[in-house]
């Protein structure tokens, strides 16, 4: 079983031609969990009107993070198999058939993908050439791999990267390195969405921070000191 899971806030934009693109790929028994963080304009009405049973939606969240909220969507899920994806992007038709497959092999898996701009024109045909993407613990501690709207994995990392701590810069770099720390994961070569990169984006992965030096140095620090936290926990869980 799969859950495909999604944090929205504001996104009647695109919402409905995402999940267009992920529910022809799904199958009865697979689940889509939404968690809405009190979104202010038609998200929630749009995902109503659809009145598809695979969709649960978990309304009127106040977290006011995506963080968190994406967190409430994966402590939701029960699926086999969880999928993260972003609230205004578009799945390429083999993507869910292709990471199955992938995810038989290893823990967690990342796809290249395209970023296009709100219009679906393509900005640049590969994140991952952008980004020099590729496994290792100190790379992806340096320069981050992980987009979190490109990566599946199975259940059983949800022990590792839940809860979140309360102060990582973002979800996926602490996913993707916890599971470099305590499993398997592969980089799949093939673009298997279309990352739509626009002016409301609540990310900005795939493009070149504007954070300075001083905060760089902090949140890694943080994210490290959370990672090695974690890390010990769980040893002294076993």
């Amino acid at each position: 079983m799969i859950s495909v899971c999604i944090a929205t806030y504001n996104g009647e934009k695109y919402i409905q031609e995402q999940l267009d693109s992920i529910l022809c790929q799904l199958s009865d028994v697979d689940e889509i969990i939404i968690s809405d963080d009190s979104s202010t304009d038609r998200t929630k009405e749009i995902i109503e009107e659809i009145k598809d049973k695979r969709i649960k939606l978990l309304a009127d969240n106040k977290f006011y993070s995506p963080i968190y909220n994406l967190e409430n969507a994966i402590k939701n899920a029960i699926g086999d198999y969880i999928f993260l994806s972003d609230q205004d992007d578009i799945w390429m038709s083999n993507k869910v058939e292709i990471m199955l497959e992938e995810l038989k092999k290893v823990d967690l898996c990342v796809s290249d993908c395209e970023l296009v701009n709100e219009n679906g024109e393509i900005i640049h045909s590969s994140f991952f050439q952008i980004n020099d993407s590729k496994k290792g613990f100190i790379k992806n501690l340096f320069k981050n791999s992980y987009m979190g709207c490109c990566m599946a994995f199975r259940r059983e990392i949800i022990k590792y990267i839940c809860p979140f701590p309360s102060n990582i810069p973002m979800h996926d770099s602490w996913i993707g390195l916890n599971v470099e720390l305590w499993g398997d994961c592969s980089f799949i070569e093939e673009k298997l969405i279309k990352n739509r990169r626009h002016g409301e984006n609540v990310s900005t992965t795939g493009f070149k921070s504007n954070s300075n030096k001083i905060y760089k140095v902090y949140y890694r620090f943080i994210l490290f000191y959370q990672l090695m936290k974690r890390r010990l926990y769980i040893k002294g869980q076993n």
